[in-house]
This record gives structure tokens, sequence and C-alpha cells, in this order.
């Protein structure tokens, strides 16, 4: 396959099968999966199985036909977000759904500059990637192409109560900046949990402040929902919605279908026609009747198990046993995050806020040893992320933060 994959873990993993929030090895060992979104409301769900099973059985084609499914889909989708954000697009992955956000958005506005996050991901068409920071060198960004420092209110220059305006604040820059190298605004693209940047829950007044300046430029505010949507983050169901500003576009890709692909580009009705009569638009896979019939599957176990109540609760529960652990173990500089998209900033000094990445790294690994799944972000990749399906029960965050412990334990003993 080629030396481009990278594989999790310095001992690869075999996995051959999933239930719930445990993955099973070929050997028969299981491991609580702390990392994985995709399989947002649990691996191998039965009712998201015998959705698409049923569905499979009988027709798959796409979306130049007509199938309830993909309408069904698209108005249970949009009732789901405020109510100007009426109008749905399906294609198959995050990366397709943010390339798309983008023609719309230089379609409508008569831009082409793009404003983002520094240490984002959105994804890894040749489009999504040249504005994915964690992944690009800042030497191979395109001149289109401009960032502004992630809200880090724990390790960055912005600290106190106004540090969401503050932040927000670098957007008047990269607009004067583009507008230098000849290129006119036209959308600001934001991670709204900032994950790949470390879960640095943004302060208040950030979003809606960046939304305010993009807009007052002539550009599109574009919210990627791709992690913190679909009620992850407990407080709400969508990210955004935590600093009350509506997105002219969203974003939505892996937990849509738990694990079956399908993404989404919902906008306002008035963007997408204007985008229609310069573009028509077509996939093959997206929105087919198989994957809608999973998506539908999603949204009802996401209702009828209560999963955004329950991100909230086992998160907070989670939290409150973190904060034991950090009294206990120096190394746990920063808890942050809800729901159950949680991330923990190991440090090498608390005073001085240090990245201890070595250390994290060794964590991580050590967290594989013992049964327990994870995953590093940030800029040092030193921040611990914790992103379960949301069907984790408090027992087993009790058996991941015991094991947690140990490992911390094993881990700085052995430096």
């Amino acid at each position: 396959m080629g030396s481009a994959y990278r594989l999790f873990y310095d001992e690869p993993l075999h996995l051959v099968r999933g239930e719930g929030v445990w993955l099973f090895d070929a050997d028969g060992r299981k491991y609580l999966d702390m990392y994985n979104n995709v399989a947002h409301v649990g691996h191998c769900h039965p009712r998201v199985v015998d959705a698409i099973c049923q569905q499979a059985s009988v027709l798959n084609t796409h979306t130049r036909y007509l199938h309830e499914n993909v309408l069904d889909y698209a108005e249970r989708l949009t009732d789901k977000l405020p109510d100007d954000l009426d109008t749905a697009m399906f294609c198959c992955t995050g990366s397709e759904a943010n390339e798309l956000a983008l023609r719309i958005a230089r379609a409508v506005t008569g831009g082409a500059g793009i404003v983002v996050t520094d240490s984002a991901y959105h994804g890894n068409s040749k489009a999504t990637f040249e504005i994915s920071t964690d992944s690009i060198s800042p030497q191979e960004l395109p001149d289109y192409v401009v960032t502004v420092p992630s809200p880090d209110t724990y390790r960055g220059e912005h600290r106190d109560a106004d540090a969401g305006t503050q932040y927000a604040a670098y957007v008047h820059e990269a607009i004067e900046l583009l507008g230098s190298r000849g290129y006119k605004p036209a959308a600001l693209v934001i991670d709204t949990i900032v994950s790949s940047g470390g879960v640095v829950s943004t302060p208040q007044g950030y979003l809606s402040s960046m939304a305010k300046i993009i807009r007052g430029a002539g550009g599109l505010f574009v919210a990627d929902e791709v992690q913190p949507g679909f009620g992850r983050t407990g407080t709400h169901f969508w990210g955004f919605e935590k600093d009350g500003v509506i997105p002219d576009i969203v974003t939505l890709g892996k937990p849509m279908g738990n694990g079956h692909p399908i993404a989404a580009v919902v906008s306002r009705r008035d963007l997408v026609s204007a985008f229609a009569e310069r573009s028509g638009y077509f996939n093959t896979f997206g929105g087919n009747p198989v994957s809608c019939a999973a998506a539908l599957a999603v949204l009802d176990v996401i209702e009828d198990e209560r999963l955004q109540e329950n991100a909230l609760n086992v998160g907070q529960h989670i939290v409150d046993r973190l904060l034991g652990l950090a009294r206990k173990h120096e190394c746990i500089g920063d808890i942050r995050g809800t729901g159950l998209f949680l991330a923990l900033d190991l440090v090498a000094d608390r005073e001085d806020r240090t990245p201890a990445e070595a250390l994290a790294a060794r964590v991580v690994n050590d967290l594989r040893r013992h049964g327990v799944l994870s995953g590093l972000i940030g800029p040092h990749a030193n921040i611990l992320k914790l992103r379960p399906p949301m069907v984790l029960s408090n027992e087993d965050a009790d058996y991941m933060i015991d094991i947690l412990d140990d490992s911390l334990s094993r881990v700085s003993a052995s430096r």
C-alpha cells in the first residue's frame, strides 16, 4: 500500500470486530475505544446495521433519481438546524463537504481568499489539504490562504475574559493580508470545537465576532461541524450554538452514517440558488438511499437513546475524575472540552506549561497496550484526545480512567 499510509501506535493494531464502545483484535482481546467519533452511536449499532441491510437489499442508486430516504433525511437534518439553514447537499466525506462549501463561497462572493485557524484539519482533497494547517507546512500554503491563531486560552497570547474578541480581531489582519496579495475574502472556515488545535474551547464571543468580521469584508462564515456535531459536546447539538451564531454554511461528515460514508453541506437557499446559477452539482455516491437510511437511523438512535444527554452527563463524570487525577499527576496541565470530546494537555512543567510531547506519545502507546485506544492532537502533539462513541457509560469511563491513572504513573516513573 505504500509508505504514505500511517498506522496508529508503535505496535500496530489488527481489529476484526466492534460492538458499542469496544473493539476486538484478531487474538480476541478487547479495547475500549476512546478515540473513534465515526461510530457515533456505537460500533455496529443494530438499528443502523438493519437500516443499511434492508435498504441495500431493495435499491441503491444516486440523487439523479428521486427517493424518499434522501428527501426524508434532508428534512430531518435541516429541522435540527436554525431555520435559515434550510438547504442540504449531500456528498460522501467531510473533505468533499468542505470542498463544496469552498466552491459555494467563491461562487457567491466572487472572492477566492480563505481564512483558517492554525493547526486545523479540514480534509485531504487538494483544496481542503491547502486549508488544513495541521498537515501542510506554512511554506506550502497558497497565497489565498491566511491563518489566524487558535483561541488557546491556556498557552496562547490571550487568556483573560476578553480573549474571544482579542483572538477574533486577528481576522482583520488576515483580511488585510489577503487584500495585499490581491485576494478578496470568500470564507472563514473553522472547526467550532477547534479539535486539531487541541480542543481549545472557544472563548465567549469568539465565533460570533469572527462571523461579523468576515461578513463585513464580504466573505461567508463556514462552520465545520464534522467533529463537534450531532450532540457530541453535550451542551448543544452543534458546536456553533455555544456562541449563538448562525453560520452561512455548515459542513458535516464522519458521524452522520455511523461509519457508512455520508456527508453534507447545509446552507441558506439563496446561497445555494446563487451557486446553482453558475454550476450544477452531482455526486455519484453522495446521499444515496443506503447512506441516507443509515443516517436516518443514526438520528433515531441519538433521539431515542438520549445520547446528547448521555454525552453531557458522562462527560462531566469524566471531567470530575480527571480533576482528581490532576491532583495526583503533575504532568496533567489542563483539562478541556465538554461532553464526549475532552482533552488532557500533558506538560513537562505546570508553571511554564511546557508541552510534554515525548511523554504524551508514551502514554498513548501504554494505554493501547493496556486496552484503551486514544490519540494525540495539538501543534505539539502533547494533548491526549478522548472522543469515544456517544454510548459510553460511567462504568466504561471509570475503566478508562483507572487505566489512565496507572499509565501516567508507569510512564512518569520511566522518564
